[in-house]
């Protein structure tokens, strides 16, 4: 199985796992956001995003199917060999969801600082 690492600073964790779900609320709109990745060789790959609605700057893009006032699409967005996350203090934290179960970043780093930047990544 692959391995997901999370860094910030000096603080560092790793998940045994090959997919994991990021979320988080957009700032302006208060919509929830989700996207699904895997971890495939040394690279992070988006498989699908789902949006919560929609609003300014929010527009579902073409191809994306309304199911139960959810937008669901596939980016298209290469792999990526990291993420780089960084937090707004007016929404709530982004969530890391690892076989259905949820914690913000700051509960799998714990001692994070919620200006820090955090870095995901497959594990090498």
């Amino acid at each position: 199985m692959s391995g997901l690492c999370l860094a910030a600073g000096l603080l560092s964790a790793s998940l045994a796992t090959s997919s994991f779900t990021l979320a988080w609320t957009h700032s302006v709109e208060k919509t929830a956001w989700e996207e699904d990745w895997a971890v495939e060789g040394h690279r992070l790959v988006l498989r699908e995003a789902r949006v919560h609605g929609s609003g300014a700057g929010m527009e579902p893009p073409s191809g994306a199917r309304l199911e139960a006032g959810v937008w669901h699409y596939r980016p298209a967005v290469p792999a990526q060999p990291r993420l780089r996350l960084a937090h707004s203090p007016h929404v709530p934290p982004h969530l890391l969801c690892v076989q259905g179960r949820c914690a913000t970043l700051a509960q799998h780093l714990p001692g994070l600082d919620n200006t820090a930047v955090v870095e995901l990544f497959p594990c090498p």
